[in-house]
């Protein structure tokens, strides 16, 4: 997209921010300070003195029971340091989790190698992330404490089991401490049985009378053994109520009498706040407390602006300073005790109602001008204000973030509420064009195209009206969507207008606020090199692809990479580079991995992509398995549709099933405009099946368009030609194939071997020989089989020559004699499946009868004579067993058996990856063979399995 140069450069990775992009804040990371009137209870330090002995320790009260500062107090008397973490409502998902997790580790001073990694999405974290931690920590010769506050927070099952993974595989070297209000989500009755668990329950924590009296005497009240006890009794032993009452007690002029009187007149601890903490603090103060309940957090200025004066930044030094339940929150930001906060917001909604929603919608405004986004929208919402929410994420171009990015999940959820009616919201009955859009992504992002275009084009009827205001951000975010429409509906027009009219906009955006969101940007050009693919117009859906590929590596963009380079994937793919489109394909896997982001919902190009590149390889089996992993979803765009059919036809012509194969390439693909390659790779399994049913002259014509154009295409018109007889005309197509020299081996070897068969026919053995030599040598490091079993049998007698031979040996026929050891890339090479050459046995358990470039002559049984005798060898992994398996190197092996991918495998054995990918390698070795499926083959031989 030529007018979109003009991007930022490419952004670093910052360090020391969450996956959320905010800075780590010192608070979460150290334990709170003991307040002068703290009593140290031997009990409970002699009980949790047992905790460095067991891997878990669990303290659990309800809020304000003591549990926090006793832990604190153990904390400082340890002779190492410890990790402290207090958890949040800002710490959400597994992402934040652990990235906090790894923060405490080096506020401690016992930080983890970098090559551990951090995750760089909220919602998730990859798990080979922590099978590198637990692996870290158990190789630690002191064990690391770590101290989790307010554990009570991880309601998500997900890092419960995360977190115990951890704990179990870190073994001595990892004690953990949870401080919680609730049973935790581990499977503590594991621990209990092997008593390897501290428990501190509230029961334990709850103040006897003797201990009331000592703590009461430290806030400089007098009480008898009886009026302790009697308080005690009431307050359960609630450390916080002993505190509060001993707070408000001290005003009173005969505090025994006062908390007599508190005993008998009081039902409820939040009723003693609001009485006698609230409401003895003077109005201003009140007013305060009360309307900054609505918030987690907030500066002075955020008070004021809620309260319409300015004497925030007093009100707050002094409550602070009086311990009256606000906290220093770090950086100018306070918050309210979390417990004190429910008490005021419960109360505000019963004193003033209405005033909730109003207090929201002047946060989410006073939080916009300061740039705090993800806050602006919660309080924007929050205040059913769905014009300002809308209005913040399309003119502050964050409309992209609904697609890309670690917040996507959560905007998702979040918008939602837009479709509920604005007029019982706000009352209005004219939605924005703002509000047109997001709804218009909403729908779009989840593929939802005929609610998605109908809000897209009434965005674009207000915009079209709108003159009074700069509506340049919600023209570029329409322009986005409609550069996501055209990829959708198959109407490249469409994404190419959306393109030139967002090249247009973009020089009117501040470059602060481009660089804020390079996911706009990455997104319009993805749509762009799509719809340009669906076009046909190879070369510029390449250059603009990789323009995102080239662009910030930064988790915002990472979605957006990982489909360039699927759609990269593609193309080379189509242009007869299989091995270089599965490269691409593990470099997207990767490109999300490497920040711990998931897979986008449902499988996208990387499958079929995959298994075509499976059949190339004449690999049925991993082929099956890909495409086995599809939906029956419909495909989201019809590239992806295209290239699902692409694959399931390649496998059925592989496998000789014609007609199943010519069902599935007349199956329509709805799109609003054609694709010359979708067209052609239908029209080459029409040749085929014409070819495999002897009619050489139909298969010709049906190619007659697509084989001007298209390299593949016309490779197979020249077969057709050579069929029918005209040795001529199959020549002359392939002189000059298109896109030459671009075009990779799975073109120029299948036009080397058309080539040589027609030396053959002309009696020219000496450029058959040639012809060969070149097809050998491009195809062996693809290893692409295929070509060569489409070819026919009469290659058979050509590779009993020793120079073929050594090129084929071990990849395409089985290795004899010195090529056993050799091949003819200078590495060691062993066979590599069972299956002969064309003219031997036929390859794997499905003999094709036709390819998509011509029938396949059908295999010679028995040797393949020819001028240097019968091409013979040894069947895969013949003889006994190298080297007998380990137990877990079986366990590997059962699961490969059962079609399990690496990562699956990795999971159910919960090992990383690259263990398991090291065990395979391992099998592989001990049995002889290169590949999964000969590996399960020869194991079944050998009745290991």
């Amino acid at each position: 997209m030529a007018a979109l140069r003009g991007d930022p450069p490419r952004r670093p990775v910052v360090p020391g921010v969450d996956p959320l992009g905010d800075p780590f804040l010192r608070t979460r990371f150290a334990p709170p300070a003991l307040p002068a009137t703290f009593l140290r209870r031997a009990r409970l330090a002699e009980h949790l003195g047992q905790a460095p002995r067991t891997p878990l320790t669990v303290v659990e009260g309800c809020a304000g029971a003591g549990k926090t500062l006793l832990v604190a107090d153990w904390a400082a008397h340890l002779p190492q340091p410890v990790a402290w973490l207090t958890l949040d409502a800002a710490i959400q998902g597994p992402g934040m989790f652990w990235a906090h997790f790894l923060q405490a580790l080096r506020a401690a001073g016992a930080p983890m190698p970098s090559s551990i990694g951090s995750p760089a999405r909220a919602s998730q974290v990859d798990h080979t992330l922590l099978s590198r931690l637990a692996a870290e920590l158990g190789a630690r010769d002191r064990p690391v404490t770590v101290v989790i506050d307010e554990f009570d927070r991880v309601t998500a099952p997900e890092i419960a089991r995360q977190l115990e993974f951890v704990l179990r595989h870190g073994g001595p070297g990892l004690r953990l401490v949870l401080v919680t209000r609730t049973e935790p989500l581990l499977p503590l009755h594991r621990y209990r049985v092997t008593d390897e668990i501290t428990e501190i329950r509230a029961a334990e924590l709850a103040f006897t009378a003797e201990e009331a009296v000592t703590l009461l005497e430290r806030h400089g009240l007098d009480l008898s053994v009886a009026a302790a006890g009697a308080l005690v009794e009431r307050t359960r032993g609630w450390a916080a109520g002993l505190r509060l009452c001993a707070l408000a007690a001290r005003l009173s002029p005969d505090p025994e009498i006062y908390l007599k009187e508190f005993e008998a007149g009081r039902s409820t601890i939040a009723d003693f706040l609001l009485a006698e903490v609230l409401e003895r603090q003077p109005p201003r103060t009140q007013d305060l407390l009360l309307r900054v309940s609505v918030l987690d957090r907030f500066r002075p200025d955020l008070a004021d602006e809620l309260t319409g004066r300015n004497d925030a930044a007093p009100i707050l030094a002094g409550l602070l300073r009086d311990n009256a339940f606000v906290e220093d929150f770090g950086q100018g930001w306070y918050r309210l005790h979390p417990l004190f906060r429910e008490i005021l917001l419960a109360h505000l909604r019963r004193r003033s109602p209405g005033l909730e929603r109003q207090l929201h919608r002047r946060a989410a405004r006073w939080l916009r001008d300061s740039g705090a986004l993800p806050e602006t929208l919660a309080h924007g919402a929050a205040a059913g204000d769905w014009p300002f929410v809308a209005g913040t994420l399309v003119d502050g171009l964050a409309i992209g973030q609904l697609f890309a990015g670690p917040r996507a999940d959560e905007l998702a959820e979040l918008v939602a509420g837009l479709e509920t009616p604005l007029e019982a919201a706000i009352g209005t009955s004219t939605p924005s064009p703002a509000t047109d859009l997001v709804r218009a992504a909403r729908h779009l992002s989840r593929h939802e195209l005929e609610r998605g275009l109908a809000h897209l084009h009434h965005a674009e009827e207000r915009l079209a009206s709108d003159t009074d205001r700069d509506v340049t951000a919600a023209r570029l975010g329409c322009a986005l969507l409609q550069a996501l429409a055209g990829r959708l509906t198959g109407a490249p027009h469409r994404a190419e207008e959306a393109a030139r009219a967002a090249s247009e906009l973009l020089g009117s955006v501040p470059p602060a606020l481009l660089d804020a969101h390079p996911e706009l940007v990455a997104l319009l050009r993805t749509h762009l090199g799509s719809s340009r693919l669906w076009a046909g117009r190879l070369d510029e859906a390449r250059a603009a692809l990789a323009e995102v590929t080239r662009g910030p590596g930064d988790p915002s963009t990472a979605l957006p990479r990982r489909d360039s380079l699927e759609q990269l994937a593609l193309i080379d793919y189509l242009t007869g580079w299989p091995g270089r489109a599965q490269r691409r394909i593990d470099a997207a896997t990767a490109e999300t991995e490497r920040f711990g982001l998931p897979s986008p919902a449902g499988p996208g190009l990387g499958p079929p992509v995959l298994a075509a590149v499976a059949v190339e390889r004449d690999d049925m089996a991993r082929a099956e398995a890909l495409l086995a992993r599809l939906p029956d979803a419909p495909a989201p765009d019809p590239v992806t549709a295209a290239a699902r059919r692409l694959a399931t036809t390649r496998l059925l012509l592989a496998q000789g099933r014609t007609r199943a194969a010519l069902a599935a390439a007349e199956q329509d693909i709805t799109a609003a405009e054609g694709s010359p390659w979708a067209q052609g790779q239908a029209a080459l399994v029409a040749s085929a099946v014409h070819l495999a049913a002897g009619r050489a002259e139909a298969a010709a014509e049906v190619l007659r368009d697509a084989a001007a154009d298209q390299p593949m295409c016309r490779v197979a018109a020249a077969r057709a030609h050579l069929a029918a007889g005209d040795r001529n005309a199959a020549l002359l197509l392939l002189e000059d194939l298109p896109g030459h020299p671009r075009v990779g081996p799975a073109v120029t070897v299948r036009a080397a071997l058309l080539r040589a068969r027609a030396a053959r026919q002309a009696g020219d053995l000496a450029a058959v020989h040639r012809l060969l030599d070149r097809a050998l040598r491009d195809a062996g490091p693809e290893e692409l089989r295929r070509p060569f079993l489409e070819a026919g049998s009469w290659i058979g007698p050509f590779l009993t020559a020793a120079p073929l031979r050594a090129l084929a040996a071990g990849w395409l026929v089985p290795a004899t004699g010195p090529h056993a050891a050799a091949g003819p890339h200078g590495a060691a090479t062993a066979p590599h499946r069972a299956a002969t050459a064309p003219g031997g046995t036929a390859s794997g358990p499905h003999a094709p009868a036709a390819g998509p470039h011509g029938p396949v002559a059908g295999p010679q049984h028995g040797p393949a004579a020819g001028p240097h005798g019968p091409a013979t060898g040894p069947d895969v992994g013949a003889g006994p067993l190298v080297e007998a398996l380990s137990e877990r190197e079986r366990e590997v092996l059962r699961l490969l058996a059962r079609m399990m991918s690496t990562e699956d495998i990795a999971a159910d054995l919960y090992l990383s990856v690259n263990t398991v990918k090291t065990h395979l390698k391992s099998v592989y070795r001990k049995l002889a063979v290169h590949r999964r499926n000969d590996a399960v083959r020869r194991a079944r031989d050998l009745g290991l399995l």
